[in-house]
């Protein structure tokens, strides 16, 4: 398998279209993130190098049907959020979050440095996403070479809807 090269990533800003803001409240407008595991041409799951700004987070607090999760600290003091509890995340530490448990998660920056973490999940073809306490779910589907993703509130109705490629 070949090395990524790490130094030629592009890193996308933010984690949710503009539309959303009303929901993220700016939370992750700052985060810089890379998908490095399509680099290494993956296609099974993705990894994401991300990197959290003082007072970001990697997304709302969330909880996924059908995909696993999977963090790694590489640099920074993170607080792991997962449902009622917070724990510090120091480099080295990881995090686990099983797939079906209604328990929200996210990691947030509240240090003073940034945050530099790798973001791994499975890619299940079907979707759905909860955001405990907001009127807001995502569900995402795979048809042929394009994910679609919808955002909708709790009764249904569509906020944000779009697709974008999915390499192989």
């Amino acid at each position: 398998m070949p090395k990524v090269k790490l130094h030629k990533v592009d890193y996308s800003k933010g984690r949710y279209p503009e539309v959303l803001s009303k929901y993220t409240k700016g939370i992750t407008d700052q985060i810089s993130s890379a998908r490095v595991g399509e680099l290494a041409g993956l296609t099974q799951f993705g990894v994401n190098k991300t990197i959290l700004p003082p007072g970001s987070a990697t997304a709302l607090i969330h909880w996924h049907e059908q995909e696993d999760e999977f963090v790694i600290i590489l640099s920074g003091t993170a607080t792991l959020i997962d449902g009622d509890v917070e724990q510090e995340l120091r480099p080295g530490d990881c995090a686990g979050f099983k797939a079906g448990v209604p328990s929200g998660h996210a990691i947030l920056n509240r240090s003073k440095e940034d945050v530099v973490l790798f973001e791994i999940g499975s890619r299940a073809p079907m979707e759905v996403g909860h955001y405990p306490g907001v009127d807001l779910e995502y569900s995402s589907e795979s048809h042929e070479n394009k994910r679609v993703f919808r955002f909708s509130n709790l009764d249904g109705k569509e906020v944000f809807s779009a697709s974008r490629k999915i390499v192989k």
